[in-house]
């Protein structure tokens, strides 16, 4: 990681996307001294499975994924965290571990806020601390959904509900495209299943029309059918 000087935390306006919202002046310029910048290059990890973290990250640009290393050697993608978002919130209110691994999945800017300032805020701030709380339990809400989701759906399905979901969450480029360009392999770790599983899966839904495909790029052609499939 190398260190950068960013932009005070009340001229960010990323900060309008996650719990920081809810500072004031004060409390801003005080993040914005206790702050320090970082570049992440893509494929770089941020901080890794069993780490104990000492403090939590904001991520100005760029996208990470969260993973959790199964009993088979493969990297079980949990979910992505985004522009906007407050990566290790779970660290201002519990001292456990990390039980994910945290990798870029295109280069970022993070800035990272130590622990003992952010709770000072926390202790302090009775709607920054409830933004913090609603954030951990619709973490663990999404965890839940996707337990639900690998037990009961099969690949097909899966593959149709992440398409939607990717389509939603990240939006489209100019080529109408998906703007998150993943490789097959975290397609399939997302999904659950075997690399060559998952190229057939693409094959079979650029077949029926449902996509179309240029090397990374995935172009959602029939996304009423792909609601279907999500709920089969």
């Amino acid at each position: 990681m190398q260190e950068l000087d960013m932009s005070k935390c009340s001229q960010c306006i990323v900060r309008k996307f996650s719990a920081l919202k809810t500072l004031d002046k004060s409390e801003l310029i005080y993040m914005s001294a206790c702050k320090t910048g970082q570049t992440i290059k893509k494929g770089s990890y941020i901080f890794n499975e069993g780490d104990h973290l000492k403090g939590v990250y904001c991520i100005k640009s760029g996208v990470c994924k969260l993973v959790k290393l199964s009993s088979n050697g493969r990297n079980q993608i949990v979910r992505f965290i985004k522009r906007g978002d407050l990566l290790g919130q779970r660290s201002i209110v519990s001292d456990d571990a990390v039980s994910l691994s945290a990798i870029a999945v295109e280069d970022m800017q993070v800035c990272f806020i130590p622990k003992a300032d952010i709770l000072a805020v926390f202790k302090q701030n009775s709607n920054f601390s409830s933004e913090i709380i609603n954030d951990i339990c619709y973490d663990l809400k999404l965890a839940n959904h996707q337990i639900v989701r690998m037990a009961h759906k099969t690949v097909r399905s899966r593959f149709a509900t992440i398409l939607l979901e990717l389509q939603e969450e990240f939006g489209v480029d100019k080529d109408k495209n998906l703007s998150l360009k993943l490789s097959r392999e975290e397609y399939a770790n997302l999904i659950g299943t075997a690399t060559e599983s998952m190229i057939r899966m693409f094959a079979n839904f650029s077949k029926e029309g449902l996509i179309e495909l240029k090397g990374k790029n995935v172009g959602i052609l029939e996304k009423e059918r792909l609601k279907q499939i999500a709920e089969e």
